[in-house]
């Protein structure tokens, strides 16, 4: 389940001491890496948070609010809008795309 890139001030998903930005949460941590993969091949430098403690037990997602995607605060508007290209189905794979098979 994916909760929305954030709207509204920055600030509020600011880390305290870092320069890094919360964008994006997912209960699935596969989904939070497939994102994550997405937003390195468009340029945007992104690291997932409690991905690990996630997966670990899927019953604390919900109570942890899930996996978080941080990226550097001056690479935010580029983020967000890989996730709403991501949204659109710009990177989904066609019927005909290679996969190596």
């Amino acid at each position: 389940m994916v909760n929305a890139a954030l709207t509204g001030a920055p600030d509020l998903a600011r880390l305290p001491g870092r320069d890094l930005v919360e964008v994006a949460r997912y209960l699935i941590p596969l989904e939070a890496n497939l994102v994550q993969g997405c937003l390195a091949a468009s340029g945007v430098p992104a690291v997932l948070a409690d991905a690990h403690l996630v997966q670990t037990d899927m019953l604390l997602a919900p109570a942890l609010g899930g996996v978080r995607i941080l990226v550097p605060h001056d690479h935010l508007q580029q983020a967000q809008a890989v996730l709403e290209a991501f949204a659109r189905g710009e990177f989904a794979l066609g019927d005909d795309a290679d996969v190596g098979e």
